[in-house]
């Protein structure tokens, strides 16, 4: 029997889940959370063979948090199941120990094989992400410049930036600087939005 835990904030999406993979002979879903900061303490408590996680939570992304799983109960092989299928949010959930990367839109029997196969110890990973993944790249922003930006992605003014990051205003125009260069943006709006979308914040 595969132990499965999962962990997504939308209860109806995590309560579908539950119920597609329960009608497998071979899969138990032995626990369910709706906070990336529940993960290890629901696999401490439940031992589960295979976590699925979703990227965005409250508490504790599901990056972070596959990262904490993996140190807790390194037994427990991770997947992210996501909608946000962004190359950089793959390459980082690598990076963290994932062993697969799933769409939310991929067929029921995929996400039913990718179970499978994970607990095997393979690794699944969308193949259309994956191609994304290799041609877009690793982010070429410093961490300082993806601060800046993630708090540009609420708008505001440099100053409001600045307070935000607790930066000055002068670094905060030279990040954003640099962050339009290498996100070949023209403004620093769309340099938020070109960054968040590749996954790079």
């Amino acid at each position: 029997m595969i132990r499965v835990l999962l962990a997504d904030d939308q209860a109806l999406v995590r309560g579908a889940l539950a119920t597609l993979l329960g009608l497998e002979s071979d899969i138990e879903v032995v626990a369910q959370v709706g906070r990336g900061d529940e993960v290890v303490a629901a696999a401490l408590r439940t031992r589960p063979d295979v976590a699925l996680l979703d990227v965005e939570m409250p508490g504790m992304d599901g990056l972070a948090a596959t990262a904490a799983l993996r140190e807790a109960v390194p037994e427990t092989r991770v997947a992210i199941v996501t909608t946000f299928g962004r190359p950089g949010y793959l390459r980082r959930a690598m990076r963290a120990g994932a062993s697969g990367f799933i769409v939310k839109h991929a067929p029921p029997e995929d996400l039913i094989d990718a179970v499978r196969r994970i607990h095997q110890g393979l690794r699944v990973v969308d193949p259309i992400l994956a191609a994304d993944s290799l041609v877009t790249g690793d982010s070429p922003l410093t961490s300082g410049e993806a601060d800046v930006l993630r708090a540009a992605l609420g708008g505001g003014t440099v100053f409001d930036i600045a307070r935000a990051t607790h930066l000055s205003a002068g670094t905060v125009r030279n990040y954003l600087s640099r962050a339009i260069g290498k996100t070949e943006a023209r403004t620093r709006a769309d340099a938020a939005r070109i960054a968040d979308e590749r996954g790079w914040l």
